[in-house]
């Protein structure tokens, strides 16, 4: 697995577990950095720090864009997935959009639902056809 995608899937455990905890993702982070087991890449870091900076405006769109589904009804795992690819689709210059949807989609494909894919493919899709008009 190559090492961005293994800092993606790091960063999407650290996000799910702050999530479901309810806790501060900051803290969980600082907390996992620490203990260092396993470790916490450069690139997850980065991931969380931009997901959580972004936050709110990332769950704007979400919950704008996401027909039938609000924030709370998605699957924790799901709702995660989607702010890191929102994230790296909006705001990670450094990597290409089909990239950012791409790994979405295979993080939903090996931890979540067998209709997560699809909806996590057709919710960043949407965003990327509207990224042009979007004020991020």
């Amino acid at each position: 697995m190559p090492a961005r995608s293994k800092a993606r899937k790091r960063a999407l455990d650290i996000l799910y577990e702050s999530d479901l905890r309810g806790v501060d993702v900051m803290q969980t982070l600082a907390d996992r950095v620490a203990a260092s087991d396993p470790p916490v890449p450069e690139y997850a870091v980065v991931l969380i720090e931009g997901v959580t900076a972004r936050r709110e405006r990332i769950d704007d769109l979400l919950a704008s864009y996401s027909i039938g589904w609000t924030l709370d009804r998605m699957p924790t795992v799901d709702r995660n997935i989607l702010r890191l690819g929102t994230y790296e689709l909006l705001w990670a210059t450094d990597v290409p959009d089909p990239v950012a949807v791409s790994e979405a989609v295979a993080l939903a494909r090996q931890l979540s639902t067998d209709d997560s894919p699809g909806f996590v493919n057709g919710l960043l899709a949407r965003l990327l056809e509207l990224k042009p008009t979007l004020t991020v």
